[in-house]
């Protein structure tokens, strides 16, 4: 496997990748607000069928993510891509994003996703960054569940961040 600065050729591969995921479990959220009192939880709730959870951002913005010229890494094994990071520097705030991070569904469980993140990871130090942050859907135990074994804690949620009304869970790691 080779992790690698993506090309032009790389983004149109990322594109076709198969972005969805099957779950069987989510992060169900319980809020409770009164007035001296706020209080929410994430429970972890299987679920009665395996369902498909599809990618909630919209993929038109990899190319000026792309066009960026920032931390957009593609992974190739065997000379065809099958997993690209794009992450994006916030050095006055000491913190690195991962705004897209995908495998493809057939190379998913190979390590693609973790030498991604790894590669993330040193270009954020590179960049001056201190914590690297990462976000996943409630719906996207998978990756809720791959961050949190490369030692993600999570740091927060915004139930009003996704187009499709998914609720965002944030995950940060420390680099050091």
């Amino acid at each position: 496997m080779i992790v690698r600065p993506a090309t032009l050729a790389d983004l149109n591969a990322c594109l076709t990748l198969d972005h969805s995921g099957i779950t069987d479990h989510v992060w169900q959220m319980r809020a409770q607000e009164d007035e001296d009192r706020i209080g929410v939880q994430f429970d972890v709730v299987r679920l009665p069928r395996r369902m498909r959870v599809g990618y909630p951002r919209d993929l038109d913005q990899l190319i000026e993510d792309w066009q960026r010229g920032e931390g957009f890494f593609a992974a190739e094994v065997d000379g065809q891509v099958r997993g690209y990071v794009d992450v994006l520097a916030w050095p006055w705030q000491g913190v690195a994003r991962i705004v897209n991070l995908a495998v493809d569904g057939p190379a998913r469980r190979q390590g693609i996703g973790t030498a991604l993140v790894q590669e993330a990871r040193r270009w954020a130090r590179e960049q001056g960054a201190q914590t690297l942050l990462a976000e996943a859907t409630t719906k996207n135990y998978p990756a809720l569940c791959f961050y949190r074994k490369l030692g993600f804690r999570f740091c927060g949620f915004n139930d009003h961040y996704y187009a499709n009304r998914d609720i965002a869970l944030f995950f940060v790691l420390a680099l050091r």
